[in-house]
């Protein structure tokens, strides 16, 4: 099914290289790709393509003679039959597929070697688990099929879809993917991770069960997947003979280490594997070499990052090795050290919050966002550690803060308020923090709730940090409510209370509200000097977070002096910031603040433009404004001011424009930079999106698989499927159809010549 590109890619691989060696997971079609790539190339070799099965040979010393008897050769001399094979091919233009050599490495690498040295015009494409070793081997991945899209209106039939329809219709001749079936077929492929042999295994099922019944017993998927074709190899007629096959690859230590390493989600780095999966027989020096290990016998994937690689694991390989965990006796210990290592994580990023390091420990914790929900499960799944749940959520405030996960830090902050009720400093930490999400979601009376209990845990504790969190958030809810004074007031004492606790943190917070509270009061001069003293104290520790809100403050406050180009300036600045942070809440703020600068100097298409691309921002965030309600009067003033300059039929397109824009032609537009040639017209509309999921909605558009989008950029699959994911959740879309649509329909629309990329 599919595989169109990785059967341009091998055939590229092998014009420039004599040997290539397809490796991935067992079930994941290393033999039918290898069979079909080199069906493409028989004309390319004169003297034949030969397929080499061998699977079921046991005996190393007859792997030669194997293919020698494949390639038909008459040969009764005494020579070896390594010499025989190399004087044979000596002169030939031949392709040989060596199938299944995982088992038999060493000799096979021997044999290649021996062969490409002896034969100038042989080529080899060899499949197997494991690499073969060989300097001269490249090396090409199989990846899964490609798996539908989320949600029920699916974005086209996926490759894994269709092999799932082809093998059921075998079983069934009427079956069909139908409304009623459909979201259950994608269930099944996505569960099985779009192998193609477990689709297979599952499709035969419809002989006895409903695709619901398949789906519904995919929990224990090695017991529900256990007939395939009595054609086939033993290990392949079931998914659990299949897996055991690789298991019985690996080393004693590379088997404990695949099981410890189930216990992760979404991936791991090698600082985790070290810090979870050692003790019990693996030191933590050899964690390396066992990873490479479990690399090269195609158990983990890398995935490159920016500075770093990590490692994920099929689902089906890591429900077996969840089962071997089980079966080990240490699954307990091991998801503890899983979970300690997380909370440790959280710990530090907040100590690390504040400083150089800000943008690299929440781009981190973004990677382990997986991870840290399953470190959070573990707290409240076990009596006695919902404390340390609540320390978790709270030491995760500016996670949830920062990213597309405020609504679920609310919830885990919920949830551990009401599993540990102690009256610690913690429990008033996270207090604070959740009412701080509340006012966010413009949801100010359980904020008020929340901080008034921390307030009297603070008092009876004589925690100065507790009452000077308690006063800024006060007074951020007091500002909501047009009470300024009253603010002020709060946020003085917050500012005393957190200066007194040497807290930079707080100290940044209280100054950036306290300044918008005087430019509210029209104080310019003291809005100013509070500005500027905040950003005193965030230069002074290489601070880039709350500096980049301090600027937005400022040019509020710069805008209404009349200062519109310096305004502009410090807006843009903090946008910058925002965007390589990918803060919703802030880069809604700044093109706010950006629209009622343009307005004020009547630019009023611009500003127009600018309305249509904040709209989009708030509703990915939830909230108009969040957190900042006393500034709504002013996009008002700037809306109903626009509107009536430009005419309420003018004043709509220019929004529907702006709202049509790419997302990074939309912030280029915003920072009156030249538009990326990666932001094309054919990328999704403006939300807010990272420059690399603006370029994947691009490729979505145009019509790519996401295996062919990983190909084309050189990433995981499972990367290019959790992209694709976070676009359709920023967005409020459920499937990459209303992606392409709404992109090729806005593509049209807004005629603006953007390049394509």
């Amino acid at each position: 099914m599919g595989r169109r590109h990785e059967v341009a890619e091998i055939r590229r691989l092998l014009a420039g290289s004599r040997l290539v060696t397809l490796t991935g997971a067992g079930g994941v079609g290393k033999t039918r790709l290898a069979i079909r790539v080199a069906a493409t190339l028989e004309r390319a070799f004169a003297d034949g393509v030969w397929l080499v099965e061998l699977a079921d040979l046991e005996k190393p010393g007859l792997l030669a003679p194997t293919v020698i008897q494949t390639l038909g050769i008459r040969d009764q001399s005494a020579r070896p039959p390594a010499e025989v094979l190399a004087g044979h091919l000596a002169d030939r233009r031949t392709l040989l597929v060596l199938d299944n050599c995982e088992h038999l490495l060493r000799e096979c690498a021997i044999l290649a070697e021996t062969l490409l040295r002896a034969a100038p015009e042989l080529r080899i494409l060899a499949t197997s688990r494991h690499v073969l070793g060989v300097a001269s081997e490249q090396i090409f991945p199989v990846p899964p099929l490609s798996l539908p899209d989320a949600g029920p209106d699916g974005g086209g039939p996926s490759d894994a879809v269709q092999l799932f329809t082809e093998r059921a219709q075998a079983v069934l001749p009427g079956f069909a993917i139908t409304d009623d079936n459909r979201e259950a077929v994608e269930q099944i492929c996505r569960r099985l991770d779009g192998l193609p042999l477990g689709i297979e295994l599952a499709a035969v099922r419809l002989r006895a069960l409903s695709v619901h019944q398949v789906l519904k017993r995919l929990d224990d998927r090695f017991r529900l997947l256990t007939t395939g074709s009595p054609a086939a190899l033993p290990r392949h007629q079931t998914l659990r003979a299949l897996i055991d096959w690789s298991y019985a690859l690996c080393g004693e230590k590379e088997r404990t280490l695949w099981a410890r390493i189930s216990v992760f989600s979404g991936g791991l780095d090698l600082e985790a594997a070290e810090a979870v999966c050692t003790g019990d027989g693996i030191a933590a020096e050899e964690i390396v070499d066992l990873v490479v290990g479990l690399v090269e016998k195609s158990i983990l994937i890398p995935e490159e990052h920016p500075g770093t690689v990590r490692y994920r694991m099929l689902e089906t390989l890591r429900q077996y090795g969840r089962e071997c965990l089980a079966r080990s006796g240490e699954a307990e210990r091991v998801a503890r050290r899983h979970r300690d290592h997380y909370r440790d994580l959280a710990a530090e990023a907040r100590v690390r919050l504040f400083g150089p390091d800000q943008v690299q420990w929440l781009t981190r914790l973004q990677l382990e966002h997986a991870n840290l929900r399953t470190a959070l499960e573990y707290c409240f799944a076990h009596p006695g550690e919902a404390g340390t749940g609540l320390g978790m959520a709270a030491d995760l405030l500016y996670h949830w803060i920062t990213s597309y996960y405020l609504a679920e830090g609310r919830r885990w902050l919920d949830r551990a308020l009401a599993a540990d009720t102690a009256r610690t400093e913690v429990r008033a930490r996270a207090l604070w923090a959740d009412g701080w999400l509340a006012i966010i979601q413009a949801d100010p009376e359980p904020a008020e709730a929340m901080l008034r209990e921390s307030k009297v845990i603070g008092e009876e504790l004589g925690s100065d940090s507790v009452l000077g969190y308690v006063a800024i958030f006060s007074g951020m809810i007091a500002m909501c409510r047009r009470d300024p004074k009253t603010a002020i007031a709060l946020y003085e004492e917050a500012l005393a209370r957190h200066g007194a606790t040497g807290d930079p943190v707080g100290v940044s917070l209280a100054l950036v509200r306290l300044s918008l509270a005087y430019s509210f009061l029209g104080d310019s001069a003291r809005a100013v000097a509070i500005g500027e003293e905040g950003l005193a104290v965030c230069e002074a520790h290489g601070e880039g977070w709350h500096r980049a809100y301090t600027l937005m403050a400022l040019g509020i406050e710069v805008w209404r002096q009349g200062d519109t180009r310096r305004a502009a300036a410090m807006e843009q600045e903090s946008l910058r910031f925002n965007r390589s942070l990918d803060d919703p809440l802030g880069i809604g703020v700044n093109l706010e603040v950006l629209a009622w600068i343009a307005a004020a100097e009547r630019q009023y298409q611009r500003a127009a433009r600018l309305l249509g691309i904040v709209t989009k921002v708030w509703k990915a965030v939830g909230a108009p404004l969040s957190g900042y309600g006393h500034l709504v009067h002013f996009h008002d003033e700037c809306e109903a001011g626009t509107r009536e300059a430009l005419g309420a039929q003018a004043f709509l397109a220019a929004v529907q424009r702006g709202a049509g824009l790419p997302y990074e032609a939309a912030l280029a537009y915003a920072l009156e930079e030249r538009a990326p040639a990666a932001a094309s017209q054919s990328a999704v509309e403006t939300s807010p999106l990272t420059p690399r999921e603006t370029e994947i909605a691009g490729l979505v558009a145009q019509g790519m698989s996401n295996k062919d989008i990983a190909a084309t950029l050189v990433i995981a699959q499972r990367t290019v499927e959790g992209h694709i994911e976070h676009i359709m959740n920023k967005l409020g879309f459920r499937s990459r159809a209303q992606i392409a649509a709404w992109v090729k329909d806005r593509g049209h629309a807004s005629g603006e010549g953007t390049p394509s990329g």
